[in-house]
């Protein structure tokens, strides 16, 4: 059995799981949102407490590790750890206080991991589409065809980063468009193009699994009814205006919400609006698998190779 951990800027993740003919089985997953990213400044970093609650979680996942014998482990760490001046502190301070090999990926890396990640989880599997992951520090764009990745970026858009740097809801739209922008013209100018072409836009990561759970109206949260479930644009609509006037605690009271999600749901559902309005997409298929399941299939890569 294999082992794949992602230390993301708002959620930490563990994934156990087996790799038999290419397939991914997922053994047991375990989360807890720990908001690495909460309080960065640029001059000083991570904050103490946000390194300390983050420790806290990967010392369980460690335990958990141990527990089931597991040697063959890859630790992800992504736009929280990368935009820090002391990042690379941390990643020592995890080597040395838990022996855990924690790896600061890049975001082109963050998105081929995400994508493969995605496509195991999607059936039948589209011959073109373009994934989107929200992270609470980037999200990241990865367009594929036929198996092949034709435009792959990462952009400064997380749900942590628009909450704690954005005072108003004008705010948030603005650096939403503003970074939507930068999206398009990324896309035109490395000649790819969409806009004649049917593909599935799908969504992955905490925000988009946590609207489909919502729809869903979930009590107790199972990824195989997330994976291909269909998300209508009206239904992200309809989700703002039943979350915009409640508080954060109201809105954790709500079935599919996630602990600890409250605050930054609606930066989360005004980017998923914004990018389904900007690429004209009426649906948004969800996949609750991405980043950790792509990285623990390349590890099992590796494994297979020596």
């Amino acid at each position: 059995m294999l082992a794949a951990v992602d230390v993301g800027t708002n959620t930490v993740r563990l994934l156990l799981g087996e790799v038999t003919g290419g397939r991914l089985t997922p053994v047991r997953y375990e989360r807890s949102i720990t908001r690495l990213g909460g309080g960065f400044q640029a001059e000083k970093g991570l904050a103490p407490e946000s390194m300390e609650r983050t420790l806290l979680a990967l010392r369980g996942f460690v335990e958990l590790l141990t527990k089931f014998n597991i040697s063959s482990v890859r630790a992800v760490g992504t736009q929280a750890l990368r935009q820090s001046v002391n990042g690379q502190g941390f990643v020592a301070r995890v080597q040395a206080e838990l022996d855990l090999p924690l790896q600061i990926i890049d975001g082109g890396e963050e998105a081929r991991l995400s994508a493969r990640g995605v496509a195991e989880g999607l059936f039948p599997k589209p011959e073109r589409y373009l994934v989107f992951d929200i992270g609470g520090g980037s999200t990241e764009f990865v367009y594929c065809e036929n198996n092949e990745i034709l435009f792959s970026r990462s952009y400064p858009l997380g749900v942590v980063r628009l909450a704690e740097s954005c005072h108003t809801l004008d705010e948030v739209r603005i650096e939403i468009e503003r970074q939507l922008d930068c999206f398009t013209h990324d896309m035109s100018a490395s000649g790819v193009s969409i806009d004649a072409k049917e593909y599935v836009l799908v969504g992955t990561a905490g925000t988009v699994t946590t609207l489909a759970a919502m729809d869903l109206e979930m009590v107790s949260y199972d990824w195989r009814k997330i994976n291909n479930h269909r998300l209508e644009r009206q239904k992200v609509h309809t989700l703002i205006e039943l979350l915009l006037p409640l508080s954060p605690a109201e809105r954790e009271q709500l079935p599919g919400m996630e602990k600890g999600r409250g605050d930054l749901i609606v930066p989360g559902l005004f980017i998923v609006s914004a990018i389904m309005r900007r690429l004209h997409q009426p649906r948004l298929a969800i996949s609750d698998f991405g980043l950790l399941e792509g990285a623990l299939l390349s590890l099992a890569d590796v494994s297979n190779s020596n």
